[in-house]
């Protein structure tokens, strides 16, 4: 498997919550905003939905469009807005780290 696959995976979680923090959005458009910074399946973005969902991270709500049926938005939780940040913090750290070491191992 491609390791750039894992990356993402690990990824996509935290891009999908700042972008909901954002704005509210629906599935689609989540797609295509994350497509913008990174390669990413459609498919694999609905499970995560669902578990963010699920664990009360995200919540729904229907809104009529213009283009066809109501959409689907989703809108973060009180808690899913400290998990974000949580997240987001740990991230900065893990990015950190990892650079420095990639920079120690550069300079043998």
């Amino acid at each position: 498997m491609d390791i750039s696959v894992q990356f993402k995976k690990g990824a996509l979680e935290l891009c999908v919550l700042v972008l909901i923090h954002e704005h509210d959005r629906y599935g689609y458009e989540l797609a295509q905003s994350v497509s913008q910074h990174i390669e990413v399946a459609e498919g694999a973005l609905y499970p995560l939905l669902r578990r963010l969902v699920g664990e009360g991270y995200c919540t729904t709500y229907l809104q009529e469009s213009s283009e066809g049926p109501p959409r689907k938005y989703y809108k973060l939780t009180p808690e899913g807005e400290s998990y974000m940040r949580k997240l987001v913090v740990e991230w900065k750290q893990f990015v950190k780290s990892v650079s420095n070491l990639i920079e120690r191992g550069s300079r043998l």
